[in-house]
């Protein structure tokens, strides 16, 4: 592995969602942006909030909170939408997730990272890759391939096709 896909497999970018710290890949985010409306979709699922505009590609948007069962807040400035690119049956998918702010890039070294915990955690912790630790504070490590299943991608995609 090239000194390059080492150290972006080893960065994670850092977000918030209910006081909790988040991570995710670098690898898998392409862009943040500030939050700006999402178009509605009807009859799409509960934590599929709609659709965004992205230089002529229609990006379906998730709310993390929604899918991990957490209570709504309203938007703030820090709200942003992280775009990602996730594979879902061998094909890669781009979405928007909606995070309650954005805090940064770290490195974490995968023996910085413990396997989830069974319990204790808001999050389903199949959703989970581990907990990341760095100085004080813990991380929780998403494994954004599992956040959402083939059906809901689909079902997400699905609207977004038929939209467009």
């Amino acid at each position: 592995m090239s000194d390059v896909m080492q150290n972006e497999a080893n960065q994670y970018l850092t977000f918030t969602l209910d006081g909790e710290l988040y991570a995710v890949g670098v690898y898998s985010v392409k862009e943040v942006l500030e939050y700006t409306s999402v178009t509605k979709v009807p009859r799409t699922l509960e934590f599929m909030k709609g659709v965004i505009n992205l230089r002529g590609a229609v990006v379906p948007v998730i709310d993390l909170r929604s899918k991990f069962g957490m209570p709504e807040i309203e938007k703030t400035i820090a709200t942003s939408i992280i775009v990602i690119e996730v594979s879902v049956s061998g094909e890669m998918v781009v979405l928007g997730m909606i995070a309650d702010s954005v805090q940064e890039v770290i490195n974490l070294d995968p023996g910085d990272i413990e396997p989830p915990p069974r319990l204790g955690t808001k999050v389903d912790t199949q959703f989970i890759q581990g907990i990341g630790k760095q100085d004080d504070r813990f991380i929780i490590v998403l494994a954004i391939d599992r956040v959402f299943s083939d059906a809901e991608i689909a079902d997400v995609t699905g609207a977004q096709r038929k939209d467009s």
